[in-house]
């Protein structure tokens, strides 16, 4: 009896354990799926490279600030 009580008792370490674990993997997963490619843009003005979700629209291209969207197109 008291060896069945043990090896119960291994198997529930054992499950909570590989439960344990696999919940950190995917986890990991989605960390990852959260970092996909970002669109990059070159300023009108400066040339310099940002991501096109901050980038400033103007009509004569994209810019990386308003000021420069503004120095540019007057």
């Amino acid at each position: 009896m008291k060896y069945l009580l043990l090896f119960l008792l291994a198997l529930l370490i054992i499950w909570q354990w590989r439960t344990h674990r696999g919940n950190k993997s995917t986890d990991r997963a989605s960390q990852r799926s959260s970092k996909l490619p970002i669109d990059m843009v070159p300023c009108a003005d400066c040339g310099v490279l940002l991501a096109l979700q901050d980038a400033v629209q103007g009509k004569d291209g994209i810019y990386c600030s308003a000021a420069h969207r503004q120095r540019h197109e007057h």
